[in-house]
């Protein structure tokens, strides 16, 4: 299998490629809007919204997690979860650019 050659491609190329693919799966954009919902950090109560199993859940959550989305903190036996409004801001950012950059330099 060839390399990806990622290091060809600036920091923010890689940030919204990164986001992007942690966004590409409608489970992830469930687990982020469930915990947009919610008034606090979420322990457990995930697994019960989503038609997956645990261990599927957890994967989901690793992701949205690895690229910042969402941050975690352990309380006893549960890890409580919630959006990171920080990241979040910056996605909004990231993006906002990139679509006003290919708005500003259409062609047809």
């Amino acid at each position: 299998m060839g390399l990806t050659k990622t290091k060809e491609f600036t920091k923010t190329q890689n940030e919204i490629a990164a986001m992007a693919k942690a966004l590409a799966h409608p489970a992830r954009i469930a687990i982020l809007q469930f915990l947009a919902k919610q008034k606090s950090c979420v322990c457990g109560d995930i697994v019960e919204e989503l038609p997956l199993a645990q261990s599927t859940v957890s994967q989901h959550l690793k992701e949205l997690k690895s690229v910042g989305l969402i941050k975690g903190e352990i309380e006893g036996p549960a890890v409580c979860y919630c959006i990171d409004l920080k990241a979040l801001s910056k996605i909004k950012s990231i993006f906002g650019e990139l679509f006003i950059e290919v708005e500003q330099n259409t062609c047809c």
